[in-house]
């Protein structure tokens, strides 16, 4: 079995371990939606409640407003 000959350092660790930060950000996809200009993550809800271009739930603002009027 290969045993390594010195004790790897901290900043040798440390130098070796940030060239994988790029994979915790690669699945933060942010998309506008196309009905109401929201940002939003990719494959979800927006929060007024638009799934691609179709109204999927009222939401509590949308629910005020049927009431005051």
């Amino acid at each position: 079995m290969a045993v390594p000959k010195k004790k790897t350092s901290v900043s040798k660790k440390g130098l070796r371990r940030a060239g994988q930060t790029h994979k915790l950000y690669a699945h933060n996809v942010v998309v506008s939606d196309n009905t109401t200009g929201e940002m939003t993550k990719k494959g979800c809800i927006s929060p007024s409640g638009y799934w691609k271009g179709q109204k999927i739930f009222a939401t509590k603002a949308d629910r005020e407003e049927e009431t005051a009027e």
